[in-house]
């Protein structure tokens, strides 16, 4: 048995949206609390304005901070990476040797962009024609790719769930579709999207306004086609055929233009670990957000194994019930909090208007307004000025703060 080096009341793994915002709200509730993050990332990214800097609508310089501007300053920042877990003995083990000691442990570290699972991917994007709004350096390409492109065929790609906004792909191709309309050249373009999965959007009651643009843009569907390797100087995409049983059917696809989405995981440090579940996400309890066999461990965010979708939103609303819960396992007190499994995934049908799809476990709607304020089966400007303009402030003055607004925790069996 190792003797931990360093101990803190609250170890947080993870930097990102989950583990700013979880330090700075239980901060908020406990100011004496004793809080490290591990995280060893020298910028943090706002994630959801990528799909806009895609679409040209923010640059990427918008989207990115340095990680020391959003670190709350009552925290200690280990600048490594976590790299195994020791939940019996209340540890974590860092990637330059540290091993830190917790009496609450929080596994917050996002999930793993699998670029590699698809063959000749890395090689070639940001080059030929190959773009992905999921990577920083590639979200401007996008952008240049749609302005430059007057016809040939264009390709979006969506692979299997769970996946980090699962609306995604789709936004980047309604936007491209949205900019080739309004420049009179939509119609020289043959636009596919090629889903692993078998609907449009995983909801149904959002699904028929989606369709409409499908028709307006003439979007061809091609579902249960899963990417599976891509040759970039030949312009030339293979896919997979799902939809087959038994039998190995590939599709060969020129393109002029391919938005990819590669395939997502946890990091190996928890696929691999004791608390993992099944499927190599972490095991959680889908309403406390509690591990259901090491209660000293709570988690959140993309890393997650709850069924709900893994967005910025999701993360809002995660905050403070696991800030809750925590301090009252730290109190011996039971877990009043409960997640039900909310998420929100702003679907940017066109430039200027987003069908505002908000929803929890089950595929149940949860919308954040009245109808009569925001019909979030249809499309509207004021999701868009929502996405647009107020979301991003929400983010970086709201968010990591430790501001908890419209997202007070649900109580548990309230439901």
């Amino acid at each position: 048995m190792n003797t931990a080096q360093r101990r803190h009341d609250v170890v947080i793994i993870g930097g990102g949206s989950a583990g700013i915002s979880m330090a700075a709200s239980l901060h908020r509730r406990r100011h004496s609390l004793d809080i490290a993050i591990i995280e060893p990332s020298e910028r943090h990214c706002y994630q959801p304005g990528w799909t806009m800097v895609g679409g040209g609508v923010f640059s990427l310089a918008e989207t990115i901070k340095p990680m020391k501007s959003v670190m709350p300053e009552h925290v200690t920042w280990y600048r490594a990476e976590a790299r195994a877990f020791r939940p019996d003995e209340d540890q974590v083990e860092l990637s330059d040797g540290t091993i830190l000691g917790y009496q609450r442990l929080v596994v917050a570290p996002g999930l793993e962009l699998n670029w590699d699972a698809v063959e000749g991917l890395s090689e070639t994007l940001g080059t030929n024609g190959v773009t992905s709004n999921y990577h920083p350096d590639t979200a401007p390409y996008t952008w240049q790719l749609i302005q430059n492109l007057k016809s040939g065929t264009a390709l979006f790609s969506q692979p299997p769930m769970p996946i980090k906004c699962a609306g995604a792909p789709q936004k980047a191709m309604y936007l491209a579709c949205d900019h080739w309309m309004r420049q009179g050249v939509l119609g020289s373009m043959d636009v596919h999207f090629k889903n692993a999965g078998g609907v449009m959007f995983g909801v149904p009651d959002y699904v028929p306004a989606l369709e409409r643009y499908v028709e307006r843009y003439h979007i061809h569907k091609d579902f249960q086609q899963n990417l599976i390797a891509v040759n970039g100087p030949a312009k030339k995409a293979t896919f997979r055929d799902l939809s087959v049983e038994g039998e190995e059917r590939f599709i060969e696809c020129r393109f002029d233009m391919l938005h990819a989405v590669p395939p997502q995981r946890a990091p190996a440090f928890v696929r691999e670990s004791v608390l993992a579940n099944e499927a190599g996400w972490l095991d959680l309890d889908s309403e406390t957000l509690q591990h259901p066999r090491y209660p000293r461990i709570f988690g959140l965010g993309d890393v997650s194994g709850t069924a709900n979708a893994k967005t910025a939103a999701a993360v809002r609303k995660q905050v403070p019930v696991v800030a809750d819960n925590l301090l009252a396992s730290l109190d011996n007190q039971p877990l009043t909090a409960a997640y039900y499994g909310y998420g929100s995934c702003p679907l940017t049908v066109e430039r200027g208007r987003i069908v505002l799809a908000e929803f929890g476990y089950g595929g149940q709607l949860q919308p954040t307004f009245p109808k009569w304020i925001n019909d979030g089966t249809q499309p509207t400007r004021l999701a868009w000025m929502l996405k647009a303009r107020y979301l991003p402030y929400i983010y970086w003055h709201g968010m990591l703060k430790g501001h908890e607004w419209l997202v007070k925790p649900g109580r548990r069996n309230a439901a």
